[in-house]
């Protein structure tokens, strides 16, 4: 078992179920040692890169998935505590959160990464593609924030962080994406309330990322198509985002701001 999971939880039963009360996470002077970081969706692609960071950093971790990829069953075996969460109601977040506070009494961090990209299609309403998109990207991190607030507060000026996951489309929109856009939109500017809701204690930054890695079912003329609409002419790869969330962990000023990654996609 790796050492990340040695300050979480101990021994780690089938399942990823911590037997280790949550109490035992703190020393006798409550100072918490090593809090977890929460990613949400962390089975593939970016939120798996953030994961197997942190997990090469012996940092404790807790990660949901909705999905069970190869990826998380290794994170599991590697120590990182792994819950499957249902976003799609405000039961399972609220249920997900409960689950959360039963492992830990306290996060070094929340890494709202969960999205799922919904077109707009002929054989979805658009009601139902609305709902799905602000369920996930809206209702999940905004309850989410505010269940597990007591975990973030009381470890000092910027002891925490909460880093929410959007889209470039935010401030762009999307003429194929429209409910997807707009949802993303919401969640950049609940960044803005919750940092000042939180400060000084808990930084509240956004990601905007565009274009950081393909899809390996994207054809070669879809490719080029997508590294024209940026400066930079690549998909830089996880590694991008990875590296701006360290940033964003280990500042102690920058707060209630959307960064983006985007290769200079807004100049063009």
């Amino acid at each position: 078992m790796s050492n990340a999971a040695g300050s979480i939880s101990g021994n780690v039963a089938a399942g990823g179920v911590t037997n280790a009360s949550p109490a035992a996470i703190l020393d006798q002077g409550s100072q918490a040692i090593n809090r977890p970081i929460l990613i949400t969706g962390a089975g593939q692609r970016i939120g798996l890169a953030l994961a197997q960071h942190f997990l090469a950093k012996s940092q404790p971790l807790i990660v949901s998935y909705r999905t069970r990829h190869p990826a998380v069953d290794k994170l599991e075996q590697a120590g990182v505590t792994c819950l499957y969460a249902d976003f799609s109601t405000n039961e399972g977040i609220l249920e997900f959160a409960q689950r959360v506070k039963s492992h830990t009494p306290a996060l070094r961090a929340i890494i709202h990464n969960a999205s799922e990209w919904k077109p707009e299609t002929r054989e979805t309403a658009p009601g139902d593609t609305l709902q799905a998109m602000m369920q996930v990207h809206v209702a999940a991190p905004y309850l989410l924030n505010h269940e597990l607030e007591d975990l973030l507060r009381g470890h000092g000026q910027a002891g925490s962080d909460i880093i929410h996951l959007t889209d470039y489309v935010a401030a762009r929109g999307s003429d194929k994406h429209i409910a997807y856009a707009a949802s993303k939109a919401a969640l950049e500017n609940m960044t803005l309330s919750f940092a000042l809701k939180l400060a000084p204690e808990v930084k509240v930054n956004a990601i905007a990322p565009a274009l950081i890695m393909f899809n390996d079912g994207d054809d070669a003329d879809y490719r080029q198509r997508s590294l024209n609409k940026s400066l930079m002419k690549i998909a830089p790869g996880e590694q991008e985002i990875v590296s701006l969330v360290e940033y964003l962990l280990t500042s102690r000023y920058v707060t209630g701001r959307s960064h983006a990654v985007d290769g200079g996609r807004h100049l063009r």
